[in-house]
């Protein structure tokens, strides 16, 4: 999966890192850093789990994979950790000592660690920030991972039925993602009136009858992609239909400001604008704008005091609202402009202008 010149990058930035800090060693404990640490490997179980089963520990010189006897074999055949220079250093299940096991192969001096462990310096967010910059090798990755979801999610859509609960409908789009072994890691949906009701509505039993949202957080190899699609069964009302336009609209501003160098903070000043623009000055506070999206669905959900700067090829979901409707899809910023990772790709479009730029949305479908 991953190549020698990712991994290297990727060592690089952590020694580094450690370096600045003055740590002996680095222990990453987090499923999103080990994912991003070892090309796309997964050290969970459960798929909701935010801590693995096998941790990360990098000194100056060498590389450890910590874990049980009962995770070892896995580590060694399928995530191929050995190929990538880590040493299996393994306990037996039934005794706690994997704080032993770390404490020896540190050595003395201070140790840094993604999440509270005894002794240790918890440095999750500045770890964090090492991913932000996605290698061209994760870039192939995540392009392949948007493309494969937005067929996914808008196939499903397109086969949706009146009647149908929304449960079943999601139930749905799991399956097609699972066909490749993708994690819907959240998932929303609202039918009717739900959607203008709740800003986080939960998948239920609800049947719909004219209106349905659904959104997904979906995973592989660690990245996560995110985006929302709508259908209404006849003819969209007028209404309704002027107010998903102008959350497009504004979801645009959002990704035309979104460029390397630039404050995450300026690109929500500017969304906010467009929230004026548009005739709608309050709808903002009603819910979060989104962030930073990779390894987790928000690496920071963006607000005034955000200290963060855009990085090169980091990915960015957005995701406005307008009461009884939304706009969300994921892209890369890059030097060149937003990038588009989640797309349309069987849906109807939408063309609009935003920041001396055109970007092709997702209409509403509309359906017999």
């Amino acid at each position: 999966m991953a190549s020698s010149d990712e991994i290297r990058e990727k060592e690089r930035r952590v020694r580094e890192f450690m370096g600045s800090k003055g740590l002996k060693a680095l222990l990453l404990k987090r499923q999103a850093n080990f994912s991003w640490m070892t090309g796309g490997g997964l050290n969970l179980v459960g798929i909701a789990t935010e801590m693995g089963v096998a941790s990360l520990l990098i000194t100056a010189s060498s590389k450890f994979v910590v874990c049980s006897n009962i995770e070892a074999p896995r580590m060694a055949r399928e995530e191929k950790l050995e190929e990538q220079g880590y040493a299996l250093a393994t306990f037996p299940w039934h005794e706690d000592s994997e704080a032993v096991v770390i404490k020896k192969l540190a050595g003395k001096g201070k140790i840094g660690c993604d999440a509270g462990f005894p002794e240790a310096e918890v440095l999750a967010e500045d770890i964090a920030r090492l991913r932000y910059s996605l290698t061209p090798e994760e870039v192939e990755r995540y392009r392949w991972l948007g493309e494969r979801v937005s067929m996914g999610l808008e196939k499903t859509m397109l086969e949706a039925r009146r009647g149908e609960k929304e449960s079943e409908v999601v139930a749905r789009l799991c399956g097609e993602l699972w066909k490749d072994r993708i994690d819907p890691i959240t998932l929303m949906s609202a039918a009717d009136d739900r959607v203008s009701n709740f800003r986080h509505p939960i998948p239920t039993e609800r049947q719909v009858e004219k209106y349905l949202m659904v959104s997904v957080n979906a995973r592989k190899w660690g990245l996560i992609v995110s985006l929302t699609r709508f259908l209404y069964f006849g003819k969209l009302p007028d209404d309704l239909r002027q107010k998903y336009l102008a959350n497009v609209q504004i979801d645009s501003a959002f990704m035309a400001a979104t460029r390397p160098g630039v404050p995450a903070r300026d690109v929500l000043t500017q969304g906010i604008e467009a929230y004026r623009a548009q005739g709608y000055p309050d709808e903002w506070k009603l819910h979060h704008q989104g962030g930073s999206i990779g390894y987790t669905g928000r690496d920071y959900r963006t607000n005034f005091q955000t200290p963060d700067i855009i990085q090169d090829n980091q990915g960015f979901t957005w995701n406005p609202s307008i009461t009884g409707t939304k706009s969300e899809d994921t892209i890369l910023a890059t030097g060149k402009g937003p990038e588009p990772i989640t797309r349309p790709v069987l849906y109807p479009v939408l063309t609009v202008e935003a920041g001396g730029r055109s970007f092709t949305r997702p209409a509403v479908l509309e359906l017999s």
